[in-house]
């Protein structure tokens, strides 16, 4: 997704691109760090890191609205990034929900 939104930052109108263009390349570099963060952690550290990305995710898709509304992004660059991040975010929810079980109190020690 970050590749496509490269090409599209770099033509958005003046009037976004250093101001909410530029916070929604550093909301998708934060979601990749953190997703890159949490990839290499013992399991029951994972959780804050995956709620950061989901999180960010979830303001990110207000950002490329508002985007989509001021008429900065036109129909096919909207949708074609809203589903790329429909998709991260389908993701990072069914990785957490997993880390949810995963960690829940009733388990027992060594059990998946």
């Amino acid at each position: 997704m970050y590749i496509i939104w490269y090409g599209y930052y770099q033509i958005l109108p003046r009037t976004h691109r250093y101001t909410l263009g530029k916070k929604i390349d550093n909301l998708l570099t934060e979601i990749i760090e953190a997703v890159a963060i949490a990839v290499f952690l013992k399991p029951e550290e994972k959780l804050p890191y995956v709620g950061l990305a989901i999180r960010k995710t979830d303001t990110l898709k207000i950002f490329l609205m508002i985007l989509w509304e001021t008429k900065s992004l036109d129909n096919k660059k909207y949708i074609a990034l809203s589903e790329k991040l429909t998709e991260i975010g389908k993701m990072l929810g069914g990785w957490h929900g997993q880390l949810l079980k995963q960690n829940s109190p009733g388990k027992k020690p060594g059990e998946k």
